[in-house]
């Protein structure tokens, strides 16, 4: 039988066992099968689909992605075979699991402006900030619970300092204005109408264009990075320059409508960046890691002001983030189409260990999937987000319902991917299995 558009005919068969970690009924009978070598990933998804749907007859056909020595399967067995050096007289070992790919396209939840920042770190809402200077607060597919507002300028980005289990939610927004504002909201409370929120404090000091925001792990602080070529440490509570705290009364205004009491300074300044730091991240309460346009990475000890590690690349960064095998691999993209990735802990880390070059433009945004090794999402000027697996070089999916340049990107609740940019809406691309 042809297998979905793969054609069996002149085609040498090569004996195959189907196995996966998935748990039934994602099971098929572990005997070996014979194959036609010009199958591709469709035409293996079929194969074990008609297997599970043997051993149950209510079976739904589910997409599938194929793995032989621990790598992806992106062309026909025969060529992956032949690439690979593998033999096809023995019985191929083909693991199957879920194919990660968006099923379903929310959606879009307008903004006024270009949609230049989104987090999603929190699975109850997701946090945009826009050129028109406001922030918004989601709840769902079109659904603006709140609006930030006090901002003079656009916002470039935007972090949720305390993602979930407090009464009230922090977040922190970047702007061209020269500041970072932070904000305080309940997310339980039912909102019949947008509510608009004042920022409880304003953080001064950068001397022009703050580009990127980041929070410690605590929540205690953030770290932001400008234009002027500095990250600037802020503390986020609610203490005043004199030290008193901010009344109740006063501090209940703030969250909604009320005027700003509090100002903040930074606590130190790290000092080394000759351009626009572009990208900043908080991953561990003695450790900060940016990216700039003068084409470095830098990893610096929060104790001591000093950078621990220098990575240039050769291009200006926009972006960057850490994750993959044990939180430590590097990911950035800038003013060329190649998203990079370094392994600091091998020696040589000038070089990258992974390169993906399937975008056609800039890149915007780049983030590791929390709960993955594997899996990370990618921004362009091409109008593009693409998502990938270390396990090959091709995308995974790729997501193109955006009209225009793609500026933010992130993961949202596990198995979703939220993106905006200049068509001024928020894509949700939803239904994702990792």
């Amino acid at each position: 039988m042809a297998m979905d558009g793969d054609t069996e005919e002149n085609s040498r068969r090569v004996q195959a066992r189907f196995v996966t970690k998935l748990n039934p009924p994602f099971k098929v009978p572990a005997t070996s099968i014979a194959i036609p070598s010009n199958l591709t990933r469709l035409g293996l998804s079929t194969i074990v689909n008609n297997l599970l749907q043997a051993e149950n007859p209510d079976w739904e056909p589910l997409p599938f992605d194929f793995l032989i020595d621990g790598e992806l399967v992106r062309m026909s067995l025969e060529k992956f075979l032949l690439a690979k050096g593998i033999s096809a007289e023995k019985i191929l070992e083909i693991e199957y699991i879920k194919a990660v790919v968006p099923r379903k396209e929310e959606e879009p939840s307008i903004h006024d402006d270009w949609v230049s920042a989104v987090d999603g770190s929190s699975p109850g809402f997701v946090l945009t900030g826009c050129y028109d200077g406001l922030g918004r607060v989601w709840k769902a597919a079109g659904e603006c619970t709140h609006i930030l507002e006090g901002h003079s300028g656009a916002i470039t980005s935007a972090s949720i300092i305390n993602p979930e289990g407090e009464e009230y939610v922090t977040v922190a927004t970047a702007s061209k204005d020269q500041t970072v504002r932070l904000w305080k909201f309940s997310t339980e409370e039912p909102v019949n109408s947008r509510l608009k929120i004042r920022p409880f404090k304003i953080l001064r000091g950068h001397k022009a264009s703050v580009q990127s925001v980041s929070a410690q792990t605590s929540g205690d602080m953030v770290c932001s990075g400008g234009w002027d070529c500095t990250i600037s440490l802020w503390q986020t509570n609610e203490i005043n320059t004199e030290g008193d705290l901010v009344p109740i009364k006063k501090k209940k205004t703030n969250y909604q409508a009320g005027e700003s009491q509090l100002e903040g300074e930074a606590v130190s300044t790290l000092v080394g960046h000759t351009q626009c730091v572009s990208s900043v991240k908080w991953p561990q309460r003695d450790t900060i890691y940016s990216a700039s346009w003068d084409h470095s990475i830098r990893r610096w000890d929060v104790e001591t002001g000093k950078n621990l590690l220098d990575i240039f690349c050769g291009k200006s960064l926009n972006c960057l983030d850490l994750g993959g095998e044990s939180s430590m691999l590097i990911v950035a993209g800038g003013s060329d189409p190649i998203l990079r990735i370094w392994d600091p802990r091998k020696p040589g880390t000038s070089a990258p260990v992974f390169q993906f070059s399937s975008h056609t433009s800039w890149i915007s945004a780049c983030k590791w999937h929390d709960k993955s090794w594997f899996h990370l999402v990618s921004a362009s000027y091409d109008g593009k987000v693409m998502l990938w697996d270390l396990r090959t070089a091709w995308p995974l999916a790729v997501i193109d319902s955006h009209k225009d340049k793609v500026l933010c990107a992130d993961w949202w609740k596990g198995g979703s991917i939220v993106s905006g940019g200049v068509d001024s809406k928020l894509r949700i691309s939803s239904g994702i299995s990792i």
